[in-house]
């Protein structure tokens, strides 16, 4: 007997027709891109440091193509303004094609940072104060809309070093959260 929301269609599992018919239905709904296409998104992937199995996935689950990062200081692990990690300074300024917002901590003003970062040859097309946990959901949410600008928040990739950082990509409805480790990581090699 089938329950409330059950749509009373055969079941996933099972072997033989019943099978062949639910994987042969799914794999239509995957779009078959050209070979071209996924070229341009490989290199496209390459250019903003991230590897294609990750890029894919936040295209195919946004929809869009990604138009910044969203970090903080913490990322580039800056203590004051304009010291940063050269290591990690270096990985992010060699992408191309893509924003940069700076989130910026307490202490840290902005400005300085940007003109810092700006000599290590970082551009950043917007920073402001890192948003507090302590404030209202509400008014993080803005801050958060404020540091984005004109992009649209389905196109932000937050680049997280800490979990209240990676917690900006759901409150502020971006595209996805990446761990430093793990995006440092593919930004070497590619």
């Amino acid at each position: 007997m089938s329950g409330i929301g059950h749509n009373r269609g055969p079941g996933m599992g099972g072997t033989g027709w019943t099978r062949y018919c639910w994987d042969r239905a799914r794999a239509d709904l995957f779009p078959k891109l050209p070979v071209e296409v996924v070229r341009i998104r490989v290199k496209r992937a390459a250019a903003i440091g991230l590897d294609y199995r990750t890029y894919a996935g936040i295209r195919a689950t946004t929809g869009h193509d990604l138009a910044a990062f969203l970090y903080s200081t913490n990322v580039l692990r800056m203590l004051r303004e304009g010291e940063a990690e050269a290591a990690r300074v270096a990985a992010l300024a060699a992408t191309r094609e893509i924003g940069h917002l700076l989130a910026c901590a307490p202490g840290i003003a902005p400005e300085r940072a940007v003109a810092g970062l700006g000599a290590q040859g970082l551009r950043i097309d917007s920073a402001a104060p890192a948003p507090s946990l302590a404030l209202a959901e509400s008014h993080l949410r803005a801050r958060l809309a404020a540091l984005r600008g004109k992009v649209p928040a389905d196109r932000v990739l937050v680049i997280a070093e800490t979990g209240a950082e990676a917690e900006w990509a759901s409150l502020g409805r971006m595209a996805a959260t990446i761990g430093t480790d793990r995006y440092f990581a593919m930004a070497a090699r590619a």
